[in-house]
């Protein structure tokens, strides 16, 4: 596989709800763009730098009129991410811009449909045994 650069684009999205009569407000990183730049490399991180640069979150971009521009500050990290602080009209959001080289692509794949007689038998089976999490076991040391 050849080595393709994508920019990531993480919103922390907002959410606010209200159970039991008390407004909560939940934050979540959420990716919300993968733009897929090429081959190469230095092409994918002057995209990730326009990006933090420019980018508006779909917090501010729904609520903006024609010729607003946000308070913007931006941050690169050492591990080569750029993270912004994005405030407007008393709403602010974080966004987090980095580049990454695609290493692994597969297509999802859906199991065969259960016969009516497959179906039946199951209810009368015990349930199948739940899918295991993800470990990871060290490969052996030689000696």
């Amino acid at each position: 596989m050849t080595a393709e650069w994508y920019v990531l684009i993480e919103e922390d999205t907002l959410k606010t709800e209200n159970p039991d009569g008390v407004e909560v407000q939940l934050h979540r990183w959420m990716l919300v763009g993968m733009h897929h730049i090429g081959q190469d490399q230095a092409e994918a991180i002057a995209a990730a730098e326009d990006a933090a640069l420019h980018y508006i979150p779909g917090v501010l971009a729904r609520r903006a009129r024609p010729g607003d521009e946000p308070a913007r500050h931006v941050y690169l990290a050492q591990d080569g991410a750029w993270v912004a602080l994005v405030r407007q009209r008393y709403r602010e959001c974080h966004i987090r811009v980095t580049t990454a080289r695609l290493v692994h692509s597969q297509e999802e794949k859906e199991a065969p449909p259960k016969s009516l007689k497959e179906k039946f038998r199951s209810l009368l089976e015990d349930p199948s045994p739940p899918v295991q999490p993800w470990t990871w076991t060290p490969p052996d040391k030689p000696e």
